[in-house]
Order: C-alpha cells, then structure tokens, then sequence
C-alpha cells in the first residue's frame, strides 16, 4: 500500500509529520515523501523534510494525505500539482488533507459538492471551491474523501483512515502505540472554546 504525502516549502511540519507517525504503522504502508522536486524542503517553522521522489514518480497511490502550511498557496494554481492531484484521486482509496491542505483539494475540483473542514481562520475559503465548509468538526469524512481541521487534526484523521484501511482494532493499537492520550493543559483548542480574544493573539502573532 503505497501512501503520498505531497510536500512543498513552508510546510506545516505537524501537518504532514502527525499523519506519518500513525500511517507509517499501518501493516503493508508504505508512506513516500514526494514534491515537486526530490529534495530537502523547509517547513515554516524551520524543519527540514526530504522529498525522496517527485510527484510523478507516484502517479497512482493508494491513499494521499495533503498537509498544510502557508506555502501551499502558491501551488493553488500550479497545474503540476492540481493535475497530479487529480489523476492520483482516480485511483486512491482515500484522499485526503490537513489543515489548508484541503485548499489544494479544492483547487483540483476534488472538494465540489462536499462537506470539507480546514483550520478555522481559513475554513470559509472552501466555499470558492464549491464544497461545504464545516467548522465545528475535526474530521469529515465524505466517501473516500476525508478532511482533518488544523495540524494537530491530523492525528485523529490518521487514525481514522487507518481504521478505514485496516480494522478499528489495528488504529487502536496504533494510537495505544503512540499513547495518543491528548489532555491539554488549556481548553481552548476550539475557537469557539477559546473565544475571540485569543483568536486576535493567534492572527496577530501568525501562530496559526
């Protein structure tokens, strides 16, 4: 089982790194860093993830996970990628993203008709491309079409789809494996929990 997750400069690392941790897991996975171009790209907080192939040495993968990050959004007109992404969901078994990796989604026409969620200072975009915005859950499920909200979403989104792939029992010993147990200190992970206060901090410090 071959599993793509699409890199680019100005990634979010989380995005593409919590999937990894669960899907890389999955028995008979095999999980493939591919770009543009194979090289090291630099995620927006300074991390370093190597693309080992290009986009088209995978043209048709089992499952595709899109991350995030603010550098995806030069890419929401980059046919390369748009063209890629399409010819890949042909085939797949599941499509899916994290965070504003459903932009991209979107932008290849893959999220029309659809409910779709994305991190929440961005989630009303995903009407331009015809889908359904959802704010209030953390993963949306639309046939082989799944979407996770903001970064750390896509843990849970990964341990869905590796029920999906395999059987609840193998997710829940991944995420036993893991020890996937989140109890954060604050309980303000929601924007509708944190409120619009904390919402202006995290806009004006660019923390999301």
């Amino acid at each position: 089982m071959d599993i793509a997750i699409p890199i680019f400069d100005r990634i979010t690392a989380l995005d593409a790194v919590g999937p990894y941790e669960v899907l890389s897991r999955v028995p008979g996975a095999h999980v493939h860093w591919v770009a543009l171009e194979a090289r090291p790209h630099t995620a927006d907080r300074g991390l370093t993830i190597t693309a080992q192939r290009t986009l088209e040495d995978l043209p048709a993968p089992d499952v595709v996970v899109v991350p995030g990050g603010e550098g995806n959004r030069v890419l929401l007109d980059d046919e390369r990628m748009l063209g890629w992404l399409r010819r890949a969901h042909e085939h797949t078994r599941f499509t899916t993203s994290v965070c504003t990796g459903s932009l991209l989604l979107g932008a290849a026409g893959i999220l029309d008709g659809l409910r779709a969620t994305t991190h929440w200072a961005l989630v009303d975009e995903l009407a331009r491309y015809g889908a359904e915005p959802v704010a209030d859950e953390r993963v949306v499920e639309q046939g082989k079409v799944i979407t996770a909200a903001g970064v750390s979403a896509g843990i849970d989104m990964a341990l869905t789809l590796a029920a999906r792939l395999t059987a609840p029992e193998v997710a829940q010993a991944i995420q036993l494996g893991i020890e996937y147990d989140p109890q954060p200190p604050f309980d303000t992970g929601t924007l509708q929990k944190a409120g619009p206060e904390l919402a202006g901090l995290v806009r004006r410090a660019g923390l999301d």
